[in-house]
């Protein structure tokens, strides 16, 4: 019998997952035995997280009930699920007990051998005091999934949920989610073993059916629910528990929705088709169908509808290598079912790639004003070559760092660009701010055609960088340049593109066209054209300030065209004086996609000089950047804030 639904006013959260919550550690190499895994990639996991994780990237509003450890897995989950959308009210930290974690590997197609390391872990400690109220009345679904009743606690917990949803008006899902092993029933190694029959786990399930709205389970599944052998009675026994709507998930093969009495052939259900995608993991391919099932179940569409949506997003799972990290966005959705993919591995799509990049950022940047002390060849110069000098260079770099956090003064939009040549120190300095926004140069200072600093093997060296620190690669490009110069020097801005994206590091391409011939309003965009026309979309864009608002008028046309989810456009400043400065400023308002600045000889040249030559301190050299960086601040605040009046 379905709950009574209230008015949706009266709701704030779309659905509530209930369970597990795990750290994924998933191994990097392809095709080979767990054993011989030799790196491992880090995500949120767990059933109940990913379908969190994944019907927010959907637009619903969700929120999980779990618990994590009072350690660094642990708040690697909540702050993971809060950069994604998710609400974490209901994660309560469990000071006895360690996050779980699951170790996986994909061996062959279709084969992914884990290990899941859950004794006496924090999520299976949830406890009814850890079901609030309030939070169940918020709500206008709950999902409550299958490992947690495996322990009286956690079984607990859940049946109270359940019994707080049906009293405050909330559909109930169960998404039957059965491990064996998690049950007991089979050993460590076998935790990609999908059924072994138990009449004690058939008894646990079929005491939730009768409150369930909407049962969703893959034919393994269905068969542990109900305790029958064949699919068939297996089906008809739980419709004579529940009058939910059952979803039965058949993989490659889709799935059939059956809301009313089982038919003879199993066939004559709502059949939703699935994709003729590559299978590359099937971990996880389950939570991102009921996240897609979820978005329209609860937004009220056709079942067939919500079929479609669930078996596109299972789809786009199996395709890739993890679970909730993969789960496509809305936009990345819609793309795919208006247009399709012409690949059957929908990894390989640059479109899709792109998309999915774009629209899981992990945090939005409106704005970005920055200090640039990336300079390496400027500052080796002010040293001539003095040994010492070029040794006191880091230090300077640091104090660079003070002046800059002084001006943000713990304020979001601001960051550094910052070398790894002289820049270690300065590097963990501004990594200790949250939300600092950190670039770091790729390029040999000066080269043209471009080459890149230290070596030209990008993937080595950006694998050891934090993964919100974005890679910048500055790109002395004019136009009118002769073919095989901009040829070279294109190619090479795929490289950073491409390894940008394996790494997954956002990329800031700054491109100065005016040492290398004339400027006029046309000369960026045409630039610009050249980069998105060799299929590389940066997430930032570093330029000079233009002369008139026609040439940004035609930089903004061509970002919009090319790559509507671009984060925009940071003004570079060529040591220039802050007058000039300001008038670029005031013209930059005119453009849609400038967002700041980045701007280094300007703020540190002067400093550099007289403390590089003993002639002030650093609390001196710290006031004299802050007071310049503070200044440019202050102007483009200024002109900003006028542009929005």
């Amino acid at each position: 019998m379905l709950a009574a639904q209230p008015e949706n006013g009266s709701k704030t959260l779309d659905v509530i997952t209930i369970g597990r919550a795990s750290v994924d550690l998933y191994g990097q190499q392809i095709g080979t035995r767990l054993e011989d895994v030799g790196s491992f990639a880090k995500s949120v996991g767990g059933c109940p997280a990913n379908i969190a994780v994944g019907t927010a990237r959907l637009g619903l509003k969700s929120a999980l009930i779990t618990r994590v450890g009072h350690e660094q897995m642990g708040r690697f989950i909540v702050e993971q699920l809060a950069r994604g959308g998710v609400e974490t009210a209901g994660i309560a930290t469990d000071p006895d007990r360690l996050t779980a974690l699951v170790l996986l590997s994909v061996e062959a197609e279709g084969v992914s051998p884990m290990i899941f390391y859950r004794t006496d872990c924090a999520d299976m400690a949830l406890s009814e005091d850890d079901i609030d109220e309030g939070l169940i009345a918020a709500a206008r679904a709950i999902v409550v999934t299958g490992t947690h009743f495996s322990r009286p606690n956690s079984e607990a917990a859940q049946k109270k949920a359940i019994r707080l949803a049906r009293a405050h008006g909330a559909r109930v899902a169960f998404d039957i989610d059965y491990r064996p092993n998690l049950w007991g029933l089979a050993g460590h190694d076998a935790g990609f073993e999908r059924y072994v029959a138990s009449d004690m786990v058939s008894q646990k399930y079929r005491s939730v059916l009768p409150d369930c709205d909407l049962i969703v389970g893959t034919e393994e599944e269905i068969l542990i629910a109900s305790g029958e052998a064949d699919l068939l009675t297996a089906l008809r026994t739980i419709r004579t528990l529940s009058s939910g709507t059952i979803v039965l998930k058949r993989g490659p093969m889709g799935c059939i929705v059956y809301d009313g009495a089982i038919p003879d052939d199993l066939e004559h259900g709502i059949v939703g088709k699935g994709f003729p995608i590559e299978v590359y993991n099937v971990l996880g391919a389950g939570d991102a169908f009921m996240s897609g099932w979820l978005r329209g179940w609860l937004t009220g569409e056709p079942h067939a509808t919500s079929a479609t949506w669930a078996n596109a997003c299972g789809a786009f799972a199996v395709s890739r290598l993890m679970c909730a990290p993969e789960y496509p966005s809305w936009t990345e959705l819609t793309h795919f079912l208006a247009k399709g993919s012409a690949e059957r591995a929908l990894r390989k799509d640059a479109e899709l790639n792109h998309l999915h990049w774009a629209t899981n950022r992990r945090r939005a940047i409106p704005s970005l004003m920055a200090l640039a002390i990336d300079h390496r060849s400027q500052i080796e110069d002010m040293a001539a070559g003095d040994a010492q000098l070029l040794a006191r260079i880091p230090a300077f770099k640091a104090l660079a760092v003070k002046a800059a956090l002084q001006v943000a003064n713990g304020r979001p939009g601001f960051g550094m660009l910052i070398d790894d040549k002289y820049g270690r120190d300065a590097l963990f300095a501004a990594g200790a701010q949250p939300d600092f926004w950190i670039g770091r140069p790729i390029e040999l200072p000066g080269s043209r055609p471009l080459q890149f600093e230290f070596s030209q093997d990008l993937g080595s060296r950006l694998i050891d960088w934090p993964v919100d620190h974005c890679i910048k690669v500055l790109c002395f490009y004019h136009p009118d340049d002769a073919a095989d110069l901009k040829a070279r020097q294109i190619d090479k801005l795929g490289s950073a593109c491409d390894a940008a994206r394996k790494v997954g590091r956002d990329l800031l391409i700054e491109i100065i066209a005016s040492k290398h011939g004339p400027v006029d309003d046309d000369t960026i965009a045409r630039a610009l054209r050249a980069v998105y026309d060799a299929g590389i979309k940066p997430d930032w864009w570093k330029l000079e300030p233009q002369a008139s608002a026609k040439a940004w008028a035609n930089i903004d046309a061509v970002i919009e065209a090319r790559d509507p989810h671009c984060r925009g456009i940071v003004l570079l400043g060529l040591e220039a004086s802050q007058a000039a400065l300001e008038t670029g400023f005031a013209l930059a308002q005119t453009s849609r996609m400038v967002k700041g600045f980045a701007v280094g000889r300007t703020i540190f040249a002067e400093a550099a000089k007289a403390w590089l030559a003993g002639d002030i301190s650093d609390d001196a050299a710290v006031a004299d950047m802050a007071s310049r960086f503070g200044a440019l601040v202050a102007a483009w605040e200024r002109l900003s804030e006028n542009r929005e009046a």
